[in-house]
Order: C-alpha cells, then structure tokens, then sequence
C-alpha cells in the first residue's frame, strides 16, 4: 500500500513513519525533563536496564526510596489521542532546547550514561558537500540548544569491506589513529547487523589485565525477511546492563565469538539489556504509519525510529527522526550514553538497508 507521504531517499517500497499529532489541539511540545514527574507504581523502570547479579542490592535500595529519576520512578506515559499525519514542513512551534547540560569533558560526556531522570536532546546533520561526500557524507551530533556544543562527528570509511563508521570527538578529525578517535560502527556484510566499540584496542593487543581492550558498547539488528525489507524497518538494540552504582557493565570481548551479538544470537542475556524499536500504527485515513514524537519530529521518513524496552514501551530510550532534509533530531535517556545513540542513528543511513 502506497503511503500518503513518502521519503524522497528511498529506493525499496518501506513506506516512512510519519510524526502524528492531535487533532483537536496543538501537541505539547514543552521540555519534559523541567516538568515534576509523576509517580506510578507500576513500574520501576531502573530495574529494567539492571544487570544480572545486581539485582538483590537494588531492591534494598528501592526500600530505601531510591529511585533514578528526580520525582518518581517512570516517565509519564503518553496519552492516547487521534491521530492526523503531520505534513512535510517544519511545525509553527520552534522545538524546545534541551536543558542546561554542562560538557566539561568532552570524552567523559559522550560516554556517560544520560543523567537520569533529563532527555538529552541533539540534532544531526548530514554534510554532502565537496568530494565524495556524496558517498561517505559527514555526520555531526550537537546538542540541541542554544549553545549548540558540538558532541560527535561520523563518517564511514573508505575501502572497507563492510560498512564501518569512525566517530570522532573532533569535527575536523575523523582519522583512526587520531587522539579525536572515540569509537566506531562496524556491520557484517549484508550490512543487516551492527556492532558499536569504543577506542580501546582489538584483543589481540590486551595487555595483561585486559583493561586496555576495547569496549563493545551496543549491537543493532535490523529484521529482513524473503522480499528485503518490507512495512517498517524492525530492529533490535542489545546495550550492556547497569550495575547497582547506575554504571555501565563492561563488556569486553575476547575474541569475536563472544561479543554482543553472538551472547544475544546463543540467548546468552547476563549482564545484557534487549531494546526494540517502538511498532508504528497504520493510520487509514492518511495511508501511512504514524508515531508520536511529540513534536521533534517534523517529516516523514523510514529513518524515524524510537528505541524502547518491552517492559515499559512509553519509556523511551532514544528516538530519532528527520526535520529537514539533511537534519534530524536525536533524543537519548538514560541509561544511553550519546556515543551508543548516535551509532545507531547512523546505522540507520546505511546503504546497504536500501533506504537511503
């Protein structure tokens, strides 16, 4: 079924998720992250990203009041309302700004966790300009605020057998042997499976305690079937669990048959969290799958996607979605640090899932 609005990128019949908004008023479109959060009970969405071996201590530090965000123990669930497509446009209302975030290191921030309880709002751009940037286009993650501090920058390389994306703390920078180096997004061949890594080295250059190897930091699926892909790209995001001091557990494999992917391939989930991507609803009216993005998402697009746990599908984790031609927005939480989201998100503009 044709969608009623479609992304220009596309080169396959996935039609594009489009930003709904409420018919009978304008969508709310204030900084949640200022707002008190509401309590509800049923839900303590901490437990959800704790690793495995943890958990008795966290539930002595529940008893005790704790809980990760500022005011209660979920974010507010999103209300259910009628849906109209948004058309393609940016919105009347300017999107809010993040909150004040302080960036005094630079590699610390972009591998910490969200603060809990704060949406982390970004913006990504896309730089096709001057020499095959039109084959290997630079990506830059700011924070999407007035100040607009530069985050990360991102670029595939060249001459590599599979899709592999340096990610740079240095807009001007993206070498691998450079000091800027931060990390990288590596596929496998049919460009259907992702693993995220942080700067450490590669095993075999360990040295005696290990703690120099680097780092696996998230993994993406993205679901294919006979016909390639077909309705909504679906995916799967597996990241490393939390520990009891809300710290990320680290997962350094040894060789590559013990990384994120073959622990979630064997069903070996210890110390593992399993995201998806949030189902789009089809509208009939429009002809086209719609998600509420509460208003930082403005054109539709196969790329739209939010990230959450099963657990709790209002919680979000992280969504991404375009504004502009070569712009789109990226909010994370936590427990997401901004290296892991901008990966995935560039996961999404690879070639090879015939959607860009």
């Amino acid at each position: 079924v044709a969608p009623l609005l479609t992304d220009s990128s596309v080169r396959m019949s996935s039609p594009p998720i489009a930003p709904a908004l409420t018919n009978s008023e304008e969508e709310d479109d204030s900084d949640s992250s200022t707002k008190p959060i509401k309590p509800n009970t049923k839900k303590d969405t901490a437990s959800m990203f704790q690793a495995g071996g943890d958990s008795h201590k966290e539930k002595k530090t529940r008893k005790k009041g704790g809980c990760f965000l500022s005011e209660g123990c979920t974010m507010p669930s999103l209300k259910p309302s009628p849906l109209s497509v948004l058309g393609v446009g940016p919105q009347k209302e300017e999107r809010p700004p993040s909150p004040v975030i302080e960036v005094d290191n630079l590699e610390d921030f972009v591998l910490q966790p969200a603060p809990q309880g704060v949406t982390i709002k970004c913006r990504v751009t896309r730089d096709k300009k001057g020499m095959d940037r039109g084959l290997y286009p630079t990506y830059y993650l700011h924070l999407d605020n007035e100040k607009k501090v530069f985050l990360l920058a991102g670029r595939k390389r060249k001459k590599s057998k599979t899709s592999n994306y340096l990610i740079s703390i240095d807009p001007t920078d993206l070498s691998r042997g450079g000091e800027n180096f931060i990390g990288k997004l590596r596929s496998n061949l049919m460009g259907t499976k992702f693993t995220v890594f942080d700067n450490g080295v590669n095993p075999d250059r360990a040295n005696a305690d290990w703690s120099n190897v680097r780092q696996e930091l998230s993994a993406v699926v993205y679901e294919t079937n006979v016909l390639g892909f077909k309705g909504p790209r679906k995916m799967t995001v597996i990241i490393p669990g939390m520990n009891s001091d809300n710290e990320r557990v680290p997962i350094r494999p040894r060789n590559d048959n013990d990384g994120l992917l073959t622990r979630w391939q064997n069903k070996n989930m210890d110390n593992l969290i399993e995201l998806h991507n949030k189902a789009p609803v089809w509208n009939d009216e429009t002809q086209s799958y719609v998600l509420n993005f509460h208003g930082r998402v403005t054109h539709a697009s196969v790329k739209n996607f939010q990230i959450v746990h099963s657990n709790d599908p209002d919680y979000i984790v992280m969504q991404f979605g375009r504004v502009a031609d070569d712009a789109f927005t990226m909010d994370y939480n936590y427990p997401m640090c901004a290296v892991q989201a901008f990966a995935i998100a560039l996961s999404s503009f690879d070639g090879k899932l015939a959607c860009e």
